[in-house]
């Protein structure tokens, strides 16, 4: 039996309307995931809508030995997004623990 552990994926669409251009939104997204790794230690990454000026789609993960404390980061993170994209923020969030992800793609 392996020691307890937790993994939150959190898939999240944004919406950048004062971006009037790629390079405008770039800057914005550069700062949202420089600061979700650094003040929130999620780790994240860019995966849809690249050539979108107002859109992007970033999968962030945060991990831990308990399924109550990456939860609690979860929300942490979700309110941060909330707080700075009030009206263009979407997050879908999954839970699994380290023996759900062991029968994945075995």
């Amino acid at each position: 039996m392996s020691a307890p552990a937790f993994v939150v994926v959190l898939i999240i669409d944004l919406h950048f309307p004062e971006a009037h251009s790629l390079k405008d939104k770039r800057q914005q997204l550069s700062s949202v995931k420089a600061q979700l790794t650094r003040r929130l230690g999620v780790a994240v990454a860019e995966v849809d809508h690249h050539d979108l000026w107002q859109r992007a789609t970033l999968v962030a993960a945060l991990v831990g030995g308990s399924a109550r404390r990456v939860d609690e980061s979860a929300d942490e993170v979700v309110r941060w997004l909330d707080a700075r994209f009030p009206a263009g923020v979407s997050v879908e969030r999954r839970l699994a623990s380290i023996e759900d992800l062991r029968g994945i793609g075995a």
